[in-house]
């Protein structure tokens, strides 16, 4: 069973969908409620690992493997360090008096996301590729470009790798320098120690 072929409303796509779902924000509560910053950390990684199956699911899968790779493998990674480097986490978490205000502000977002989310009018891959009659009949988009839009939709990483390495080199060269600064930075006071 592969995605694309009509698939994407099969059972077992639904149920993966929720087992995912359910399962990330789980963990993200957990995050949140444990006292223990080590296994906080632990239920991060599997609410990113989460949010990457969904992002499989919706056919990205060059984002499911951004995630992967920046958010469980190194910004999880680096919060772990942090939390072992650190002495005394056997404390964990003490509660403060900002969690009532949290919390009401958690809600409200989400009441916010909820309410975009409903009265967002979502476009589809089917709507945002004209097709050829409707190009010919009313003359807005030419045939290179229905055929450029359906590359890209069809096509993803590849449009991005030549974005990132062609059109916005510097801007990735600076993030990629920027980073070795701060691995260098962190080796620097890990050293010190």
């Amino acid at each position: 069973m592969t995605l694309g072929t009509g698939t994407e409303s099969a059972l077992i796509i639904d149920i993966a969908f929720w087992v995912i779902a359910v399962s990330s924000i789980v963990a993200a509560f957990a995050v949140v409620q444990l006292r223990d910053l080590f296994r906080a950390a632990l239920f991060l990684a599997v609410s990113f690992l989460g949010v990457a199956g969904i992002f499989i699911l919706m056919r990205a899968e060059f984002l499911a493997i951004v995630q992967v790779l920046i958010y469980v493998g190194a910004i999880s990674v680096l919060v772990l360090f942090a939390i072992l480097m650190t002495r005394d986490i056997e404390q964990g978490n003490p509660s403060n008096r900002l969690r009532i205000p949290a919390g009401v502000l958690s809600v409200l977002f989400v009441l916010v996301t909820a309410f975009v989310l409903v009265n967002t009018e979502w476009t589809l891959i089917d709507d945002a590729i004209p097709t050829m009659e409707s190009v010919q009949t009313e003359l807005v988009l030419s045939t290179e470009t229905v055929e450029e839009v359906a590359e890209v939709y069809s096509n993803t990483v590849p449009k991005i790798a030549t974005l990132l390495l062609q059109d916005f080199v510097i801007a990735f060269e600076a993030a990629s320098v920027l980073l070795l600064a701060a691995i260098i930075g962190a080796l620097a006071l890990v050293r010190n120690r």
